[in-house]
């Protein structure tokens, strides 16, 4: 057995799988140390990927380089584009997975990378000398050694599963908790902390009355996730509506003493944007209805997924509240709801290159640094492991600024914010989230992931084409033509025809001229894919509220590559109030923009920091 390896990888969901395929494919040896083979890149909650703003991170790990985009396009069942009424910035795809497809094509994928080893078994104590990583001895009684060691243990780590008083010392789904790690994540320093997740029920689709229920159909004609699928997923399945009602509210506020979330059972911290059915409805006790969306688990099982149905209530009352729910009047419940506990680390601990501050070669994704969705920690993974491969090859760090992804904003926001409930990523996040749209992720992204050796030749050929086609179009903008070539469409659409000739570029800034309306006007433009297209349509559209956001961007960057040395202690720098300095100290900025963003830390400050800076310089 093969016990030197240049990286290991310790838990096996979705940050661990990234972190794993991009030191992989980086060329560094790497062990992937999983719990349990059947639970790799499981979804333990939502059979979905994608949602507000996850969306936006899924299509960033593809652009990077990343493999969840490809493997969520492939196990699609169905496709809905969020916000599709609003503006482009907060458009958002979220599909419908297939959850036993997806992990099996995943499991195919890490199976089947060189230089990537895949091993059961459960890590123990990670292995440190003079501050630096020497690897990892297993509860098992093995030794691996390596100089590089990313922890994604996910919702793992001393996990408790609550149902009514039933606490049983398990990891989701019936999976094994991981007891041991804890105990040498404390040696080494780290703060640890007690977060809170929950499931809802899963019931059997025969049971289910779906002449009662609002259809939810998909979407074709929107994009995938993945820049390298060529066959868009088709739509094979469709999910339903339905409401909580008063009676589903009484029985939930007439036994508020047997929930764990109110009875003192649960003590930890739990998701703000994902609550509760209790919560919710104690938190919103003004509305008379919560919707719940029907949505099943895969094509090869019965099983449906009630979202918006969270509980850790007992398993009796969890009967009597689906039994109240309008189409589940007769449902089986296959899977009890549950509530999961969990140990997490404080993520102030962290660079942004996602390394521990304490320690050389450690790193730290996912869940354990106190996120919450696959998302989340898919776009934590790929950044831990480029940054621990970068990191043997003795290269410069691999960041992400809050400008250039929504990768940049999470990572900057727990580094230098840090979380005290399970961090969701939403939006309204992201200063500059026009920039930073799902159609142009690549646009923004792929070039830095083949620069760092992570995206292959294939997937660079595929971006290269693109830029091609948009510049060819953007081209073509600059056409002028006649009145009498566009009246018709101008008719159509109810804009006044103008008298002289129009740029292509001028057609489509006009409000109700789609690209769809054009390209049926001008034939010739059918040969551009639809990407490229509406690509190209974004920008004209929103021409002059992007270069705003790039005159802010450009005010920005002076903060940002301002650096800070390493080494200042700011309780002496006077003028700092005494909770600046505290923080300060405490987190260590980088940079003088990641100290602006600090909570605690005024303008005020910052313009004391900017003086004394200048007296180093001196």
């Amino acid at each position: 057995m093969i016990n030197n390896f240049d990286a290991i990888v310790i838990g096996s969901g979705h940050a661990g799988c990234e972190a794993a395929l991009a030191l992989a494919r980086m060329g560094q040896q790497t062990l992937l140390l999983t719990l349990n083979l059947d639970s790799i890149a499981f979804l333990a909650c939502n059979p979905s990927i994608g949602g507000t703003a996850k969306g936006h991170l899924v299509c960033e790990i593809d652009a990077l380089g990343g493999e969840m985009g490809i493997i969520a396009d492939k196990a699609t069942i169905q496709r809905r584009m969020l916000n599709s009424s609003k503006g482009p910035a907060v458009q958002s795809l979220r599909t419908q997975t297939d959850k036993i497809m997806y992990h099996t094509e995943m499991k195919k994928v890490l199976e089947n990378t060189k230089n990537l080893f895949v091993k059961q078994g459960e890590a123990k104590n990670i292995i440190v000398k003079n501050g630096k990583v020497q690897g990892v001895k297993t509860l098992q009684g093995d030794t691996f050694k390596a100089k590089a060691v990313v922890v994604c243990t996910g919702v793992y780590l001393k996990s408790d599963v609550i149902i009514g008083k039933v606490r049983t010392n398990s990891g989701p789904n019936g999976f094994a908790p991981a007891n041991h790690l804890t105990a040498s994540l404390k040696k080494l320093g780290l703060t640890i902390r007690r977060f809170k997740t929950g499931t809802p029920v899963r019931v059997h689709s025969d049971t289910i009355d779906y002449s009662e229920l609002t259809e939810q159909c998909g979407e074709d004609d929107i994009q995938t996730f993945s820049f390298m699928t060529k066959t868009p997923p088709k739509n094979v399945i469709k999910c339903y509506l339905t409401y909580t009602n008063p009676h589903t509210h009484e029985i939930i506020l007439n036994n508020l003493d047997k929930a764990p979330m109110y009875n003192g059972e649960i003590k930890s911290e739990g998701p703000r944007y994902c609550p509760s059915i209790e919560s919710k409805i104690v938190r919103f006790s003004d509305k008379s209805q919560h919707q719940l969306f029907l949505e099943p688990e895969a094509l090869s099982t019965k099983e449906v997924y009630v979202q918006g149905f969270s509980t850790s209530m007992p398993t009796y009352l969890q009967h009597e509240m689906v039994k109240s729910v309008k189409g589940l009047e007769n449902a089986h419940i296959m899977r009890d709801a549950y509530a999961i506990e969990y140990d997490c680390i404080d993520s102030l601990q962290l660079y942004p290159t996602l390394q521990y501050k304490n320690i050389e070669g450690l790193y730290f994704a996912g869940q354990v640094n106190g996120t919450s969705g696959y998302e989340e920690a898919a776009a934590q993974g790929i950044i831990a492991g480029i940054n621990a491969a970068l990191f043997l090859q003795n290269k410069e760090p691999f960041v992400l600024k809050r400008n250039e992804a929504y990768i940049g904003v999470l990572i900057d926001d727990l580094t230098t914010k840090g979380t005290n409930e399970p961090y969701r990523m939403m939006t309204s996040r992201a200063e500059y989230r026009l920039q930073l749209r799902q159609d142009n992720a690549d646009l923004r992204l792929t070039q830095k992931g083949y620069d760092i050796g992570l995206v292959s030749k294939e997937r660079y050929k595929v971006f290269l084409k693109k830029i091609k086609q948009i510049n060819e179009f953007k081209e073509q903008l600059k056409t002028v033509v006649s009145p009498k070539k566009i009246e018709k469409m101008f008719n159509e659409k109810s804009e006044t025809v103008p008298k002289v000739g129009i740029s292509i570029k001028d057609i489509l800034k006009r409000s109700n001229i789609t690209v769809e309306d054009l390209v049926e006007c001008f034939p010739e433009f059918k040969k551009y894919p639809y990407n490229v297209l509406k690509e190209i349509e974004i920008d004209v559209k929103y021409e002059g509220y992007l270069a705003k956001q790039n005159i802010q961007i450009e005010q920005s960057k002076k903060q940002e590559n301002t650096e800070l040395p390493d080494d200042i202690d700011y309780k002496k720098i006077k003028g700092l109030r005494l909770e600046a300095q505290q923080k300060l100290n405490q987190i260590k900025p980088l940079t003088l923009g990641q100290a602006s963003r600090i909570s605690g830390v005024s303008p005020a400050d910052i313009t004391v920091l900017t003086v004394y800076l200048k007296t180093l310089v001196k």
